[in-house]
C-alpha cells in the first residue's frame, strides 16, 4: 500500500464537472493498493498518516499532527502509484490490486478514517478525476507499507 500525503491549504476533486470532495487545511492523500494488501496493513498506514507531525507549531517547527490543527482529509484512489516503468515506455500496472479488491480496501480506509477524523472527503473510485490543491509548503510524504509495516 502506498499513500502520497500532501499537506494542503485546500484541495478538491471533480468528476464530470461535479465536486465530489472538498477540504480546507489538511491532507490530500493519494492511495495505491497492491494485491497483497490487507486491512491490518491499512490500519498501520492510517495510524501512521493521522499521527504524522508535519504541521507547524507556535514556534514554526513541524511538530503537530492532523488532529492538533483540526485538519481534514481528502482521500483519492490512484492505482497508478503501482506503475512499473522498468521496461519500455509504457508503464505496467500488474502490481496494483484488482478493481474489486482495491475498491473494497479504499472503502475500508475511508470508513476507518471517518472514525478518527471529523471531516473526510473522497474522490470517486475508478473515475476520471480532476484534482486541485494548494500544497502547503510544499510538503509531500510518501508512505510505503513495504517500509513501515
Amino acid at each position: 500500500m502506498k499513500f502520497v500525503i500532501q499537506r494542503v491549504a485546500h484541495a478538491s476533486v471533480t468528476v464530470d464537472g461535479v465536486v465530489t470532495g472538498k477540504i480546507g487545511k489538511g491532507f490530500l492523500v493519494l492511495i495505491g493498493v497492491a494485491e497483497s494488501d490487507t486491512k491490518e496493513i491499512a490500519d498501520k498506514m492510517i495510524r501512521k498518516m493521522i499521527n504524522l507531525r508535519i504541521f507547524e507549531d507556535e514556534n514554526g517547527k513541524t511538530n503537530v499532527n492532523l488532529s492538533d490543527v483540526k485538519g481534514e482529509l481528502l482521500l483519492v484512489s490512484q492505482f497508478t502509484l503501482y506503475a512499473d516503468c522498468r521496461k519500455g515506455n509504457r508503464p505496467s500496472f500488474t502490481k496494483a490490486g484488482g478493481p474489486d479488491m482495491a475498491n473494497a480496501m479504499y472503502e475500508y480506509i475511508i470508513s476507518e478514517c471517518k472514525k478518527q477524523v471529523p471531516v473526510v472527503e473522497t474522490g470517486s473510485f475508478g473515475a476520471d478525476m480532476k484534482v486541485e490543491l494548494l500544497n502547503d509548503g510544499p510538503f509531500t510524504i510518501l508512505l510505503d507499507s513495504d517500509e513501515i509495516c
